[in-house]
């Protein structure tokens, strides 16, 4: 991957990353306005850690060669 695809790529994830950690912290909002009693807001919860965690990693990745990133 070129630098300037990996840079691309990388302003992407970070993008995708950002619009996730809004999503988290809507839904932990919500999750506490119920007292917790969601299942609904706890799986969408779930699957938006498990996106971030999985971007966080392929972000990590984009720098292996100790690129401009």
């Amino acid at each position: 991957m070129s630098e300037d695809e990996k840079g691309k790529r990388f302003l992407e994830l970070i993008d995708e990353q950002n619009n996730l950690q809004w999503s988290i912290i809507e839904k932990l909002t919500l999750l506490i306005k119920q007292n917790w009693d969601s299942s609904e807001i706890q799986n969408d919860l779930k699957n938006y850690v498990e996106r971030h965690t999985t971007i966080t990693k392929e972000l990590n990745s984009l720098d292996s060669d100790n690129s401009i990133l």
